[in-house]
């Protein structure tokens, strides 16, 4: 049995090392990712591992099933940028890595919004300046708010917890409840009660067509004023310059964004000495408490691994018995 890891980074070769050793198994990794070129690498090889942002190209299902290989196993969520038909269409079947680390996302989130009600991007800048006075940055406690957590899955249970051991008063959405939860009490039935009741409104839903730009200024409009938003799913949730606009107007008090609508090839890459090309992402940056960071609320050295092995281990599992537990259905 031999396997092809595809966009390999230095963090993720010492895992796949082990994994290999561990299991007897070839495991040769490419720093290039997967695209209709370099497919042809995997001429001879059982299954391909992958991991990238940028789509999937049709042409690399075609030359898999000339090859004979029908496992693609990505070492993440989401599948938004595979084109399924072609995968259905060649015979591959796709395993992704549902839960890596719910608490490595959920960890950034708090992170963030501790950092928000501290206030501590304005006590940064005064310093800086050399200015050690309080006033008039005084902070907030996160015990006497209000958390509203908009998908109450893996990461966002990870969050409640989080947030209820702050002494939070935390209220949830979600099209599919959880039962422990819904026995709390814990559901509001519309996000618009979410968005009148939270002090805090943090995100984690995947990005399908139902929740695109499910922040706009329409819901933006419903919340409370003051309020806060954090990001940790996926940029296409939020209409980034409506955003923008609400926290101008003083709407909105302050955003945590570890993803952005158009990241693709500027999250993970270098600009120094150069410009960003997103005048958006730009201007959202330039704000004292709007936080952006480039997609790394998954990037713990947990998290990583466990996207290696759990990838590597369902395309070993596919091999060997037909099957995954983390097989996705189309």
């Amino acid at each position: 049995m031999k396997f092809i890891v595809y966009g390999v980074r230095k963090d993720e070769e010492g895992y796949a090392h082990n994994w290999s050793k561990e299991n007897k198994i070839d495991v040769k990794l490419v720093a290039d990712l997967l695209n209709k070129e370099t497919v042809k690498l995997a001429k001879g090889y059982d299954a391909i591992i992958a991991y990238q942002q940028l789509p999937y190209d049709k042409e690399i299902f075609t030359t898999m099933k000339e090859y004979g290989i029908k496992d693609l196993s990505i070492r993440n969520v989401g599948v938004d940028n595979i084109p399924t038909d072609a995968a259905k269409a060649n015979g591959v079947r796709i395993t992704n890595v549902p839960s890596y680390s719910p608490s490595a996302i959920a960890e950034l989130a708090i992170t963030g919004l501790m950092q928000l009600l501290r206030r501590t991007p304005e006590f940064n800048e005064k310093l800086a300046k050399g200015d050690f006075t309080w006033e008039p940055d005084i902070a907030r406690e996160l015990h006497t708010m209000t958390v509203g957590v908009v998908g109450t899955g893996r990461i966002g249970r990870a969050g409640i917890n989080i947030y209820k051991g702050f002494g939070a008063k935390v209220i949830g959405y979600d099209v599919f409840r959880n039962p422990e939860l819904e026995a709390e009490g814990m559901y509001v039935d519309t996000l618009d009660e979410l968005y009148a009741q939270a002090d805090v409104i943090t995100l984690h839903v995947p990005a399908v067509k139902e929740n695109h730009h499910m922040i706009n200024k329409d819901s933006i409009a419903k919340m409370k004023d003051g309020v806060i938003i954090i990001n940790t799913a996926r940029g296409e949730l939020i209409e980034s310059k409506d955003l923008l606009a609400g926290y101008k107007s003083g709407k909105i008090a302050g955003a945590v964004l570890d993803v952005y609508e158009n990241e693709v090839g500027i999250f993970n890459s270098d600009f120094t000495g150069k410009k960003v090309p997103d005048a958006t992402l730009v201007e959202l940056m330039k704000q004292r408490d709007i936080l952006v960071t480039p997609h790394v609320a998954f990037y713990t050295e947990t998290a990583v691994r466990n996207m290696v092995d759990v990838a590597l281990d369902s395309a070993k599992s596919m091999i060997e018995k037909g099957e995954s537990r983390n097989e996705v259905k189309f």
